[in-house]
């Protein structure tokens, strides 16, 4: 990253990411690869190649979408948790509370409508509300911790 602090002078800086976030940023590298693959999959059911009901294809799209936009969020969170003095379950669930619901929340849609012939989904939706709480609990917590740094 470059910056100019007046103008005839260019300093060049890079940022430092903890070890914490560049471990977690390294694994949701790699988990985002599986969502690739999952796009394969939704290929395949837009293109009619997959026996599913109209049900389980709104549900197949809207879990491949969670996981990956919280994945990215998720990697956002690990340079912003890097700015604040939060420490213990705080600072867990600022740096991974995202990367978690990133794996219940898509998880609730994609088991939820698991079973050939689902109209409807079963109980393990309820993982879609488990994320969701916690993805808004781990935003409050970034969020504040940000705010008193």
């Amino acid at each position: 990253m470059s910056v100019l602090t007046d103008p005839h002078t260019l300093v060049t800086t890079t940022a430092v990411l903890s070890d914490a976030s560049r471990s977690t940023a390294g694994i949701l590298l790699l988990a985002l690869v599986t969502v690739e693959t999952g796009g394969m999959y939704m290929l395949k059911i837009v293109r009619g190649g997959a026996d599913v009901t109209p049900f389980q294809e709104k549900f197949a799209r809207a879990g491949h979408a969670h996981a990956g936009v919280l994945l990215l969020l998720a990697l956002i969170c690990q340079i912003l948790a890097d700015s604040t003095t939060q420490t213990g379950a705080l600072n867990w669930l600022s740096r991974s509370g995202v990367a978690a619901s990133a794996l219940l929340m898509p998880g609730g849609f994609f088991f939820s409508s698991m079973g050939a012939g689902r109209t409807q989904p079963n109980r393990l939706i309820a993982l879609v509300f488990a994320g969701a709480a916690l993805l808004a609990i781990s935003l409050i917590s970034l969020g504040i911790g940000l705010l008193t740094a």
